[in-house]
C-alpha cells in the first residue's frame, strides 16, 4: 500500500478492482448496513479506509462460502461488538457446514430424477415424451 493510499484512502473502484466486489454490489452493502458508510471527498466521493477494505474482503469471501447476507451479518455483528467466542463462530459455521451438506444431498436426487427421466427418453420423432410425461404427473417426488 502506498503513503498516498494511506492517507487519502480507496476510492469505490480501488475496491471494486482489489476485492473483486461489483461496484453496485459494494453501494448494496452499505444500503443494507453491513458495510460502514465512508467518509466523503469534498468533491461527495467514497473514501474507504483499509479497514473498510478488509471488512469487504471478508464479506465476499464469506459470501464464496455461501454463508447468507444474514449469517453475514450476525458474524460481523459479533466481530464489531468484540462480543464473541472462537465457539460462537465455530457453531454458526457448523450449522452452516451442515446446511451445505443438505443442499448437496438434494442436488444429488435432483441429478438422479433427471437422469432417471433422461434416460427413459428415446429421443425419437413422435410427440410422445416420457420426460414430458413424467413432468406433468400429479403426486411425483424426487
Amino acid at each position: 500500500m502506498s503513503d498516498f493510499t494511506k492517507t487519502r484512502g480507496y476510492a469505490i473502484g480501488e475496491m471494486s478492482k482489489s476485492t473483486g466486489v461489483n461496484i453496485e454490489t459494494i453501494r448494496y452493502y452499505e444500503r443494507i448496513e453491513i458495510m460502514p458508510k465512508p467518509d466523503r471527498t469534498a468533491g461527495g466521493n467514497r473514501q474507504y479506509n483499509h479497514d473498510q477494505l478488509k471488512r469487504l474482503s471478508f464479506i465476499k469471501r464469506s459470501r464464496e462460502l455461501g454463508f447468507s447476507i444474514e449469517e453475514i451479518r450476525a458474524l460481523l455483528t459479533m466481530v464489531d461488538r468484540s462480543d464473541f467466542t472462537c465457539g460462537e463462530v465455530h457453531s454458526m459455521t457448523t450449522e452452516h457446514l451442515a446446511s451445505v451438506k443438505e443442499k448437496i444431498l438434494a442436488l444429488h436426487r435432483l441429478e438422479h430424477a433427471l437422469e432417471t427421466m433422461a434416460a427413459e427418453c428415446g429421443r425419437g420423432d413422435v410427440p410422445d415424451c416420457p420426460i414430458l410425461d413424467t413432468l406433468f404427473e400429479v403426486g411425483v417426488a424426487t
